[in-house]
């Protein structure tokens, strides 16, 4: 009996330990079921939203290589690699209502405290805009271009909803120097008015942003064309300056200015106001300018052969138009006089022998019939006097009135004139050698050498003293226009330019200085025209200059004029 129970008792411990195998593997099966039930549901959730964010574009976005390494914007330096634009990271104000969760308000104080805060830490802000735009809870930016320690600043208000995120940034190191060659980056990336919008493809190009954009331009010639231009165009009061300096040889500016001037690092209403570029799109009548143009178109044909020829200097009269000279110098006058004392009768009865057509050809030859070869997007249309010259029209013109141009026209014209006669198309680009352009041939050699001998003499002799530097052998003409206006020329407002081009034994640039109203001030004896303030402009400049582009002033140097020099020194002066 006891054996019995001993076996029954046995039997049954199996059965309950093959039962309890049997649940613990049927709830090891369930919680493994459990697991990849849970494992499922997350994964259907994490593709759901995935697919949300796709379809929302919020998802995240694949970063190329180019992405990662690249900036976001090509760099642009000068000629000698002087960083003149560059992208970097940077901080942004941003109002966020919602940054306190929705319904409530988002600012712990005031709008009106908020505001006076920000123009606390940025002046330029306009605080009553400011506070409107932060009671009308809209989102948006509040400034752009926002520095490291302004951005402490802002978050040490303490408000929420002034959120600053990073974001990469234009920024112009050389602050306003050369903005109008510049131009700037707007908000949506993409390059506005100068070399930045023309520039742009390629700035934003993968394939090409790492290198970096190098232009004709030298920072340091600029910087001192802008310094001697701003401290020429206050010292006289006038409204604006233009100048420019190209190389004669290769048509690369060195250097272009337009005044007053913008910061592309902050484009305010004051800074769009003053973007109009007065070297490349405004177009003038720029005076007395033309007439050493018209005396070597004269010389290439023949019509002046003997500088010695006495010509008449009497008032021109043309039906009921009288030409005269604005300080007669006497009955009669050779060139080089007439050049000199800067006479318009004797330029316009050059003219006159040398007819319409041939003056049209040489004027449509240095390219003043069409808008100023220069890769700007703003580029002025000079106002052409048309196909069919009457007489007195090739007589104004001679002596540039009735035709008006922009600065750099006039650039390029001299560089032809006194480069041996080849015209060659402005660029804003670094040339190699090979790169150069053969240009076209406009004047003979010889008659480039003639009028380097010329503008030279205007400047020891003539209305060009004050332009002379020692030791630079500088050479050019003065231009005093009156501006045009409703029902004729306005007597109060004159464009007063001086174009030279140094040093004019062996020519390298040209330098164009020209200011927009100046005012007879004690600056310029109270005299107003271009012998007075924009010829003193380059005197000074040349200087300065000169040493950074390798030319060294040397006193044992100069043009020889002295088959010329008897002619003038004959008289009385």
């Amino acid at each position: 009996m006891n054996a019995l129970s001993a076996s029954a008792a046995i039997s049954s411990g199996r059965v309950q330990l093959v039962t309890f195998r049997r649940q613990s593997l049927t709830t090891a099966r369930w919680r493994v079921l459990w697991v990849a039930l849970v494992f499922a549901l997350v994964t259907v959730a994490a593709l759901m939203r995935i697919t949300y964010l796709g379809l929302a574009d919020h998802g995240p976005t694949r970063t190329s290589l180019q992405d990662a390494l690249l900036p976001s914007r090509g760099e642009i330096t000068d000629r000698n690699g002087v960083p003149l634009a560059r992208a970097f990271p940077a901080y942004a104000l941003w109002f966020n209502p919602n940054a306190m969760g929705e319904g409530g308000s988002p600012l712990v104080r005031s709008p009106e405290e908020v505001a006076a805060e920000l123009a606390a830490i940025f002046p330029t802000l306009d605080e009553v805009e400011v506070a409107q735009r932060l009671a009308s809870g809209r989102a948006g930016y509040l400034r752009r271009r926002v520095l490291p320690e302004e951005a402490n600043r802002v978050q040490a208000i303490g408000e929420l909803a002034l959120e600053m995120p990073r974001e990469t940034d234009r920024h112009y190191p050389q602050g306003s120097m050369a903005a109008h060659v510049l131009g700037y980056v707007a908000a949506d990336g993409n390059g506005r008015v100068g070399m930045e919008q023309v520039l742009n493809a390629r700035l934003r190009d993968p394939e090409l942003r790492g290198t970096p954009t190098a232009l004709s331009i030298d920072s340091r010639v600029q910087g001192a064309l802008e310094d001697e231009l701003r401290s020429g165009m206050l010292a006289v009061d006038a409204i604006g300056a233009a100048g420019i300096v190209l190389d004669v040889d290769t048509g690369e500016v060195v250097a272009l200015a337009s005044l007053p001037e913008f910061d592309p690092n902050r484009i305010d209403k004051a800074g769009a106001a003053n973007m109009f570029n007065r070297v490349t799109n405004q177009v003038y009548e720029l005076g007395s300018t033309f007439k050493p143009l018209t005396v070597a178109a004269a010389i290439d044909a023949g019509v002046v052969r003997d500088m010695e020829r006495n010509w008449n200097a009497e008032p021109v009269e043309v039906g009921r138009f009288t030409i005269k000279d604005l300080k007669p110098k006497g009955d009669i006058l050779n060139v080089p006089q007439a050049l000199i004392y800067s006479s318009n009768t004797v330029t316009a009865r050059v003219a006159d022998d040398l007819g319409a057509e041939r003056l049209r050809k040489t004027m449509i030859d240095l390219g003043m019939s069409e808008r100023p070869y220069i890769e700007l997007p703003a580029r002025g249309h000079p106002i052409w006097p048309g196909d069919d010259w009457p007489r007195l029209r090739n007589m104004t013109v001679s002596y540039g009135h009735g035709i008006a141009v922009t600065p750099l026209h006039l650039a390029s014209a001299y560089a032809a004139m006194v480069n041996g006669g080849i015209w060659r198309p402005a660029t804003l680009h670094k040339l190699d050698a090979a790169d150069v352009p053969r240009g076209r041939r406009v004047f003979k050699a010889s008659t480039s050498a003639r009028m380097r001998q010329l503008l030279r003499m205007i400047t020891l002799y003539g209305t060009g003293r004050n332009a002379d530097a020692p030791g630079y052998r500088v050479g050019g003409k003065t231009g005093s226009a009156e501006k045009p206006g409703n029902g004729g020329y306005r007597r109060s407002s004159l464009i007063s330019t001086f174009a030279a081009a140094f040093p004019m034994d062996n020519p390298r640039y040209v330098v164009i200085a020209m200011l927009d109203e100046p005012q007879g001030t004690v600056a310029s004896s109270y005299q107003r025209t271009a012998a007075w303030n924009a010829a003193p402009i380059v005197a000074k400049l040349v200087p300065r200059i000169g040493p950074l582009l390798g030319i060294q002033p040397d006193a044992t140097r100069e043009v020889d004029i002295s088959d010329l020099r008897p002619l003038v020194e004959k008289g009385d002066h």
